[in-house]
């Protein structure tokens, strides 16, 4: 997820039991585009023990090959295709999900890719840019080039994140493709990590703003499979994971006031699963320090009740049209 998920957060998400795979933040590509070093330090500078798959965007199919190729100069296991961004900035420039408009062009982009990439290559992919139905003409497409991975978000790019999530759909695709697919949206909780599986038939989950919710969520999946007490965090686990995340993300070189925009970002998805009017979210986002961004915290997660960190209804609607302009 652009600039949230970044080296600094994946070292932190690792030492709370961390994901099997990582991807980056997109690389934006295009005809005068060079490799981010921020980015590309996800990979060099791989904190977690686990592999981290570059992720790419663009719609300029000499410029993707071109990134392709650098790419894999660098120990990446793999290299993923961006085909679902619903970002407008992303979108107006014929890229991420926009390309789904076009499924010709899409063909096209991965034929080429297909041939340049060495190692596995996966995509992500939307169902449709404003309707499900081109899925049907997707499907064949990603097929035929021979993918080692498909992530599918079952909504549409018009959708954003404001609908329930289609999951049919990705039962088709785990039905129509030869390759391994991960289904991804609104995965929130352990019990609903079994559900989406059960659905689906996925191989397995991609999970974003969950994460950045709730860091204990790939443990508790894991012990839920496992059929172990699921850990349930407290409002002083929550605090203390707000603190770290702080110093993680939060360089001490950056003006007070950017870091507290930086830390506004990963807590307009942790305060939907805060408590469920919204004034959680509503009182941090007016602060303007450090210092009372975490008078704020204090207020809400000083406490020793149990967290589960799941979304609330009123809170989510609060948080929505945010959450959706950081992915």
């Amino acid at each position: 997820m652009q600039d949230i998920t970044d080296l600094p957060f994946l070292r932190l998400i690792a030492g709370y039991g961390g994901a099997d795979v990582y991807f980056t933040e997109y690389f934006r590509v295009y005809a005068t585009s060079r490799l981010n070093k921020h980015i590309l330090k996800s990979i060099t500078e791989n904190p977690t023990g686990r592999p981290v798959i570059p992720q790419i965007i663009g719609s300029d199919i000499p410029a993707l090959v071109r990134t392709a190729r650098e790419l894999q100069q660098y120990p990446v296991p793999a290299v993923d295709l961006n085909l679902g961004c619903p970002a407008p900035v992303v979108c107006r420039k014929g890229a991420g999900g926009a390309l789904l408009r076009d499924p010709k062009r899409v063909d096209a982009i991965l034929g080429a890719l297909r041939e340049a990439v060495r190692v596995p290559f996966t995509v992500k992919t939307r169902i449709g840019f404003d309707a499900a139905e081109v899925f049907d003409d997707l499907l064949p497409i990603f097929a035929r080039h021979a993918l080692d991975l498909v992530t599918v978000h079952a909504r549409t790019v018009k959708e954003m994140y404001r609908t329930e999530v289609h999951y049919d759909f990705i039962a088709r695709a785990v039905a129509g493709l030869p390759c391994p697919v991960l289904a991804n949206g609104n995965v929130y909780s352990s019990p609903k990590a079994a559900t989406v599986l059960q659905l689906t038939g996925a191989r397995g989950l991609m999970i974003g703003r969950g994460v950045i919710r709730n860091p204990w969520l790939f443990r508790q999946i894991r012990e839920h499979q496992r059929g172990e007490t699921v850990f349930i965090p407290r409002g002083t686990d929550v605090l203390a994971y707000v603190r770290a995340l702080y110093q993680a993300v939060c360089s001490p070189a950056t003006r007070e006031s950017a870091q507290v925009q930086k830390m506004k970002k990963y807590l307009n998805y942790l305060g939907v699963g805060v408590e469920p009017t919204g004034q959680f979210l509503h009182q941090a986002r007016r602060v303007t320090t450090t210092a009372a961004l975490f008078d704020v915290c204090v207020k809400f997660l000083d406490h020793d009740r149990p967290m589960p960190l799941e979304p609330f209804p009123l809170a989510l609607k609060a948080g929505d049209l945010m959450a959706g302009e950081q992915r």
